[in-house]
């Protein structure tokens, strides 16, 4: 529940206190500011307040979108202010003014207490959110006719079409924004309108893009074919989703987590889908749906590494970006570009019409090379980008990345050893990365060269430690680790050539990924890290990579195979039990709502 504290004396035929009702606010009115302050003090502490001025004319929707966001802790619009628990006591401060202040004691240019606590509020510190109106209404008329125009400009513009816009995310990609969100935004305001929730959509797209999963796995053209229908359906209520949270104003951390998490677990569920039914039909694509996570997931890398060396940077221009922004401003170029990245819906959509129409292995193979040729194109500008800009990253940039690095136990030891600070630390990684993927190559299975090449590139792994990644290429260091670590499972799998080898190594890099990218998600909503004690159980990336080199010289492939699975059942139970007990614990516990566009990948 929340309450709203109505100011001001009513306005005959004004829909304000139904309007604020329907939106779940329990409405008192109050005749000044000293009457405010009363009430306030007889709400609940935890619950939302808002301060609205009696006279105030607007759109339900614009109410909604200042009123109701559970992202901030405060937030305004004209004649209107909103607080959640963490700003309560700024308000009571605020509201205690100016009940103290003498009437007429000063010239005060805004005239409605709103807008008075509204600049209270900045002044203490608390900033509240303003959010973009575009064509809704809101205002406080200063007089009859005033109103009249207000109520005229509110009656031309419908803030349901409006809402329904809006609720399309405002960068996306080709296939979702024209062949989707056109009729996935009425699909959101039916589920609404019935009370379901975002996280109850995100579910149903998971259960959706499983069964698609298990009709791949059959291995017959019907089950492709099925496959293909449902992960079109499953992407649907996967954009359905985010429109309901805009829709309705639904974030929350755990809806956040969810749906970038299942996002994931959804397409690599179906990539083993799809090589399980490859194996009915008696062709083996366990390899290349592997190399397709691996790729993927070191695509996603790249973009988190990217975005948080640039989230706070100063200074962030360069030429590359410039032009980049030139082209954006001719429309057909933007489509283009963001067509050719490969995103989400292009991806899905290209897997489903293969799956359906030709074999796994197609499907695969048209995959590798859309993702590799995405995966250049995106990783070359952001290079050059980085390269020609005078950017000043962060502490907390430096930081994001040393997390997002994942280096454990051995690495933090080899770091008090390390003479290394005259190198940059992006060229040690990129140096220790080529060495150990090189090495497991050209080495036979059983050989002792992918060891050693796995201790030199541990010893380079300090380069995610000493010094803080600032460098203009430092945001290359976690991806360069991530392709190191997944290729040499997947390199040391393959060479085993022993049935059931290829799938253990996709179980295990499935299940180092996702303690990847719950990584980015925690870092993202501004929870840290996972615990010490979670990467140094699971052995941080170097520790991995030489154990399973160790693993493949000493054990025959067969052994090697149930050493994978067992790790691969150890990283998976170690790092499900801290995120889901992480996750579901700080949804109890009222962590501030997050709603990430992110991108369209």
């Amino acid at each position: 529940m929340s309450t709203a504290i109505l100011t001001g004396q009513p306005v005959p035929g004004s829909s304000l206190e139904s309007d604020l009702r329907s939106l779940g606010f329990d409405v008192r009115v109050a005749s000044d500011a000293g009457d405010a302050e009363t009430l306030l003090a007889t709400v609940p502490a935890g619950q939302r307040v808002a301060v609205v001025d009696s006279r105030f004319v607007g759109h339900v929707h614009a109410l909604r979108l200042g009123l109701t966001d559970p992202r901030f802790d405060a937030a305004a619009l004209p004649g209107a202010v909103t607080v959640q628990a963490a700003a309560r006591q700024a308000l009571t401060r605020a509201l205690a003014r100016e009940g103290s202040a003498p009437a007429g004691g000063s010239a005060v240019a805004v005239d409605n207490l709103a807008d008075r606590v509204t600049a209270a509020l900045d002044a203490d510190g608390v900033t509240p959110h303003r959010p973009e109106l575009g064509t809704l209404v809101a205002v406080v008329p200063a007089d009859p006719q005033a109103r009249n125009q207000a109520r005229q400009a509110v009656a031309a513009v419908d803030d349901e079409a409006v809402r329904l816009r809006t609720a399309v995310k405002s960068r996306d990609g080709f296939f979702t924004t024209h062949f989707i969100s056109p009729y996935s935004r009425y699909l959101a305001r039916w589920c609404a309108r019935r009370g379901l929730t975002p996280n109850q959509v995100t579910t149903a797209s998971l259960i959706t893009a499983l069964i698609a999963a298990g009709c791949a796995a059959t291995g017959t053209r019907g089950g492709f074919v099925a496959a293909g229908a449902l992960l079109i359906l499953s992407f649907v209520l996967d954009c359905t989703d985010g429109q309901l949270a805009r829709y309705s104003l639904q974030y929350s951390t755990l809806g956040a987590w969810l749906d970038a998490t299942f996002d994931r677990a959804k397409e690599y569920a179906y990539y083993a889908g799809l090589a399980l039914g490859a194996a009915r039909g008696g062709d083996d694509v366990w390899a290349l749906a592997l190399g397709a996570m691996v790729l993927q997931t070191c695509r996603h890398v790249v973009d988190f590494s990217f975005n948080e060396a640039n989230h706070d940077a100063t200074a962030n221009t360069s030429p590359t970006a410039a032009l980049s922004d030139k082209l954006d401003s001719v429309g057909w170029t933007v489509w283009i570009r963001r067509m050719i990245v490969l995103p989400i819906g292009e991806r899905w959509a290209m897997i489903a019409v293969l799956t359906a129409a030709t074999t796994p292995r197609i499907t695969f193979y048209a995959l590798l090379i859309g993702c590799a040729f995405a995966a250049t194109y995106t990783t070359a500008g952001r290079v050059l980008r980085s390269l020609t800009r005078k950017a000043q990253r962060t502490d907390r940039a430096a930081r994001a990345l040393t997390d997002l690095s994942d280096s454990g136990p051995l690495a933090h030891l080899l770091r008090r050893l390390a003479r290394g600070k005259g190198f940059a630390p992006a060229y040690l990684a990129f140096v220790g990365a080529a060495i150990v993927l090189l090495g497991t190559a050209a080495a036979p299975y059983g050989s002792w060269w992918p060891v050693l090449g796995a201790v030199f590139y541990a010893w380079m792994s300090v380069a995610a430690l000493i010094r803080p990644l600032k460098g203009a290429l430092d945001w290359l260091i976690p991806p360069l680790f991530r392709a190191a670590e997944y290729g040499t499972v997947l390199v040391l799998a393959a060479k085993a050539d022993v049935n059931g080898a290829l799938p253990a190594a996709f179980g295990l890099v499935a299940a180092v990924a996702y303690h990847h990218y719950d990584t980015v998600y925690r870092i993202r909503g501004d929870a840290g890290a996972p615990p010490h004690w979670l990467v140094r159980a699971i052995g941080g990336h170097e520790g991995r990579t030489l154990l399973v080199t160790v693993l493949a010289a000493l054990l025959a492939p067969t052994e090697f195979k149930v050493a994978l699975t067992a790790l691969a059942v150890a990283v998976a139970v170690l790092v499900l039990f801290e995120s889901i007990r992480f996750w579901v614990t700080a949804h109890k516990t009222g962590a501030p709502a997050v709603h990430d566009e992110g991108e369209p990948a």
